[in-house]
C-alpha cells in the first residue's frame, strides 16, 4: 500500500482507457451467455450426499497411524514477556509426548503476508511464530503440548505454568485514534480520495445530514473449526488442513520452514465454511513444528475459544458520514471519513471507505479511512470485508437523509443511481441497480410502508426499512485448470481449487459440461488438492469467474490439441481452433454441423488413450477499465416490543444485480447465506473486547451470539439475470453481496418502527427501551 502503487495502478488505468476495449478480457461476450444447456439450471451440489452420509472427510477425520494431539496455552496478557516457563509438571503427565515453547521449537521464518502481489502467501498474522518470549496479544500461544488422546493433551496444557513481565499495552480503540495512520492504499485504490468541493457543497446545501456510525469487532464462527492433520516424510511436509488457500498455504509453509514448495502437499477437499479466516494462521505452523520436533503425526483442533484468540475477525468501525443534497434530493457531497483498527502486524484491509465510490452518482467526494495499531490479533476479512460495515454506514444515512428531505427511501436511491462510475467516470460493464430496486420493492409490497413509528399492534410496533448493498467483481490472475478427457469420451476438469460449501464442484461441472458439448455426467471435477493446478485463493467472491476464465482458456487450448491428433483424415481437416466449436461430445465447424468428429474417434484414431490441455486465467486488466460491481435492493419488515425492546425480524426480501445466474438452487443458498450473516452483524454479534486486558471475553458460542432458527424470518430473493458482457459466463460472484445492506435496512426498519435511530451495532435491547 504505497504512493508507487497508486502511481502504477493510475497509469494502468489512464493506458486502458485508451486501449479498445476489444483488445482485452471478455472482448467478446462469452458464447455460454446464450447458448446455455446445463449451466442456469438447478443442480443440486455434488457433495451433499457424501456429507450427509457423513462420508466427506475434513481435515480433522483423516485417519493417521501413531497420531498424536496437540492442544495450546495461550497468553493473559497483551504486551510483556515471559518472566518464567514451568512445563516438569506437564511433561511429567500421562500420556504427554511433547511440550514445545519458544525454548525448544524450530527456528521458523514469518509467514509471508497475504495479497495480491504474492498468490503463493496466505500469512494473516505477520509476526514470529513461538520464536522469542514476546508477547504481542493476548491468546498468543505461549506452549503446545502433544498427547496420545486430546484429553491428555487438554490436561497436560492446564499443568503448564507461565509467569509474565507485563509491559504496557496500547488495546484502546478511542485512544489508538490518537496515533492512527493514514495509508496511500486500500487494496489496490487510493485511499484520500477528493473530488470537487465536499466542505463547501455540506455548507451550502439545502439538506444534509451528518452523523457518526460504529460496528463492533465481529469473530468467525464457521461450523468446521479450523483444524490441520499433519505428518513430514523426511523433509516433505503432508497437510491435510481447513484451507481457502491451497497453494498460498504451500508457499508460505516452503517459506516458514526454509524448503522447496514442492516439498509442501497440503490436502482439503472439503471445507466447512470459510468466509475469510481460513488461510494461513499460527495454528497450522505450529502443529507442522510439532510434528517435526515429535517425529510423529500431529492433529490440532482449535476450540471455540482457541479460534477467537487465535483467528482474526472484522475489526471495529467508526465512520462519519454526511450527505448532502439539493431540494430534489440529488446528491451533492458525500463525505465518507473513518477508523477501523489494522496492526502493523495484519495483512487486511476492512476497507469500507471503498465502500461510497460506486454506489451514487454525487458531485463531490471526501473519502478517507485510517488505521488504529492495537496490540490485538491481526484482523481478517470476513464476507462481504469493508462493504458490509460500509453500507451500514451510508444505507443509514441516505435512509436519514431520506427523512430529512421528506422522501421515500426507495425514490431517493433510484434518483441517484449512477449510469458510469461517479468517481473516475468509467463505463460500467453491466450495470441494472434501478431493475434490483423496482423488483425488490414489488415483490416486497413497499407500498404498504407508513410513515415512521405509525404502525402498532398492541405490544408491537411494525416498520419497513430498505437499503444497497454492492460488492467488487474480482477475478484473480494465475488460477489454472487442466482438461482430460479420456478414451471413452470422459471429461476430468482438475484445479487445486477450493470447496467451502459453495458449490464449486458442482457449478463448474455445470460450465465444463456446456464449454465442452457434453451431457453433465460424462463430466467430472476434481479440486482440493495443492498437486493439482495452481488455484488462488477463494476469497473476494473470486473463485467462480477465475475458474470459469481458465477453462474457458483450457478448452481453446484442448480444441487445438484435439485438431492436431485429428490430422487430415477427418472431417476436420484444414480447421483451425477459431473455427470450430465443441458440441456432441467432439469438435465441429462453426456454422457447418456435417463437419464434425467425436472426441472417441479422435483418441481411437490417434492412438491415444487421453488427451489433455492446460489454461490459466489471465490479468484482470477488464477490471482495470470498466466499473464492476454487484449491487443488491434489501428489504425488511420488523416488529419490536414497547416491554422489552426485542426486535424480531418478519420477512426479508433481496434483489441481485449479479450477472447471470449459473444454478439458480446453489444461488439463492449463497444469498440467503449472507443476508442471515447480514441479520447477525445487525442484531446479536458481538465480540465482547475487555479493553483494560486485551483479553476476548465472549469466546464461545455462549457467549458470542450468532443468529438461530427462531431468529430467521422468511427470506425471498430474486434477481435480474442480466449478462455482464466482460465476464466469463455473464456471471460476477455472488458469495459475499448478500451480506452488505442487511444491517442498514434493519437499522432503517427500526427506525420506521419506532422512531429511534440506532447508529451503533448490534441492534440490542438496551438501545431501544
Amino acid at each position: 500500500m504505497s504512493k508507487l502503487q497508486n502511481a502504477i495502478v493510475g497509469g494502468v488505468r489512464a493506458v486502458l482507457s485508451q486501449v479498445p476495449a476489444a483488445w482485452l478480457p471478455g472482448a467478446t461476450p462469452d458464447p455460454l451467455i446464450d447458448k446455455r444447456v446445463t449451466l442456469g439450471t438447478q443442480q443440486s451440489r455434488l457433495d451433499g450426499p457424501d456429507k450427509v452420509r457423513g462420508a466427506a472427510r475434513f481435515a480433522a477425520e483423516v485417519p493417521m497411524d501413531g497420531l498424536l494431539y496437540a492442544a495450546l496455552v495461550h497468553s493473559t496478557i497483551a504486551r510483556g514477556r515471559i518472566a518464567a516457563l514451568d512445563t516438569a509438571a506437564a511433561e511429567a503427565a500421562p500420556g504427554v509426548a511433547l511440550v514445545m515453547t519458544h525454548r525448544n521449537a524450530p527456528k521458523l521464518a514469518v509467514p509471508p503476508p497475504i495479497g495480491l502481489t504474492n498468490l503463493k502467501a496466505a500469512g494473516n498474522n505477520i509476526l514470529p511464530v513461538m520464536q522469542d518470549d514476546a508477547i504481542r496479544w493476548n491468546g498468543q500461544t505461549v506452549a503446545l503440548v502433544l498427547a496420545e488422546t486430546q484429553e491428555q493433551a487438554d490436561h497436560g496444557a492446564s499443568l503448564v505454568d507461565v509467569r509474565y513481565d507485563v509491559a504496557a499495552s496500547r488495546t484502546r480503540f478511542e485512544d489508538g485514534k490518537a496515533d492512527a495512520r493514514t495509508p496511500d492504499s486500500i487494496l489496490i485504490e487510493r485511499n484520500r480520495l477528493l473530488k470537487g468541493n465536499a466542505k463547501k457543497a455540506l455548507e451550502t446545501a439545502a439538506h444534509r445530514v451528518d452523523r457518526l456510525y460504529r460496528t463492533p469487532w465481529q469473530n468467525h464462527n464457521p461450523i468446521e473449526p479450523h483444524a490441520v492433520t499433519v505428518f513430514w516424510e523426511g523433509e516433505r511436509l503432508i497437510l491435510h488442513d481447513a484451507t481457502q488457500g491451497l497453494n498460498a498455504t504451500a508457499g508460505s509453509l516452503a517459506k516458514v520452514f526454509g524448503i522447496k514448495e514442492e516439498q509442501v502437499h497440503v490436502s482439503s477437499p472439503f471445507v466447512g465454511g470459510g468466509f475469510g479466516a481460513k488461510a494461513l494462521w499460527d495454528h497450522q505452523i505450529l502443529a507442522a513444528a510439532a510434528a517435526k520436533l515429535a517425529g510423529r503425526p500431529v492433529r490440532l483442533v482449535l476450540s471455540r475459544s482457541g479460534m477467537h484468540r487465535l483467528i482474526g475477525g472484522r475489526t471495529q468501525t467508526e465512520q462519519r458520514v454526511a450527505l448532502a443534497a439539493d431540494k430534489d434530493g440529488k446528491l451533492q457531497a458525500l463525505l465518507h471519513h473513518g477508523y477501523s483498527v489494522k496492526p502493523l502486524h495484519s495483512a487486511c484491509d476492512e476497507q469500507f471507505g471503498l465502500t461510497g465510490r460506486s454506489l451514487y452518482r454525487c458531485e463531490s467526494f471526501d473519502i478517507v479511512q485510517h488505521h488504529v495499531d492495537l496490540d490485538v490479533l491481526a484482523n481478517t476479512f470476513m464476507r462481504g470485508p469493508g462493504e458490509a460495515v460500509g453500507t451500514f454506514a451510508i444505507e443509514s444515512a441516505m435512509d436519514e437523509l431520506a427523512h430529512e428531505l421528506g422522501m421515500d427511501p426507495v425514490e431517493l436511491r433510484l434518483r441517484n443511481l449512477p449510469d458510469r462510475d461517479p468517481v473516475s467516470g468509467a463505463p460500467h460493464s453491466q450495470h441494472d441497480a434501478a431493475r434490483a430496486w423496482t423488483m425488490g420493492a414489488e415483490r416486497f409490497g413497499w407500498h404498504h410502508r407508513a410513515s415512521a413509528a405509525a404502525n402498532r399492534n398492541g405490544e408491537w410496533r411494525t416498520g419497513m426499512g430498505c437499503a444497497a448493498g454492492t460488492f467488487p467483481y474480482v477475478r484473480m490472475p494465475g488460477t489454472s485448470v487442466r482438461i482430460t478427457i479420456d478414451g471413452n469420451g470422459q471429461a476430468t476438469v482438475a484445479s487445486a481449487a477450493h470447496e467451502m460449501g459453495m458449490g464449486t464442484a458442482t457449478v463448474q461441472r455445470q460450465h465444463a459440461a456446456d464449454r465442452l458439448g457434453l451431457p453433465l455426467e460424462m463430466v467430472s471435477v476434481t479440486i482440493g488438492d495443492s498437486s493439482l493446478p495452481f488455484a488462488g485463493f477463494a476469497g473476494g467472491s473470486s473463485q467462480t469467474a477465475s475458474l470459469g476464465a481458465a477453462i474457458n482458456a483450457a478448452s481453446g487450448k484442448l480444441a487445438g490439441e484435439l485438431l492436431r491428433l485429428a490430422g487430415n483424415d477427418t472431417p476436420l481437416a484444414g480447421l483451425k481452433a477459431g473455427e470450430v466449436e465443441f458440441a456432441e461430445a467432439g469438435l465441429r465447424k462453426i456454422g457447418d454441423p456435417a463437419r464434425h468428429e467425436s472426441f472417441i474417434s479422435i483418441l481411437r484414431r490417434g492412438g491415444r488413450t487421453d488427451i489433455s490441455a492446460k489454461g490459466e486465467s489471465g490479468p484482470p486488466l477488464e477490471m482495470l477499465k470498466f466499473s464492476m460491481h454487484s449491487t443488491s435492493a434489501i428489504f425488511c419488515e420488523v416488529r419490536v416490543s414497547d416491554v422489552t425492546g426485542e426486535v424480531r425480524v418478519d420477512r426479508l426480501v433481496g434483489a441481485f444485480d449479479c450477472g447471470r445466474i449459473l444454478n439458480p438452487k446453489i444461488a439463492a443458498s449463497q444469498f440467503r447465506g449472507g443476508m442471515i450473516m447480514g441479520l447477525g452483524m445487525a442484531l446479536t454479534e458481538e465480540t465482547l473486547f475487555d479493553e483494560r486486558s486485551g483479553r476476548i471475553m465472549s469466546a464461545s458460542l455462549a457467549d458470542y451470539h450468532v443468529p438461530v432458527h427462531l431468529d430467521i424470518p422468511e427470506i425471498e430473493v430474486l434477481w435480474t439475470d442480466i449478462p455482464d458482457p466482460r465476464t466469463p459466463m455473464g456471471a460476477r460472484g455472488i458469495g459475499e453481496i448478500g451480506t452488505t445492506g442487511v444491517a442498514a435496512a434493519v437499522a432503517n426498519a427500526v427506525f420506521n418502527a419506532t422512531g429511534k435511530r440506532v447508529r451503533d451495532l448490534p441492534i440490542t435491547l438496551d438501545k431501544l427501551v
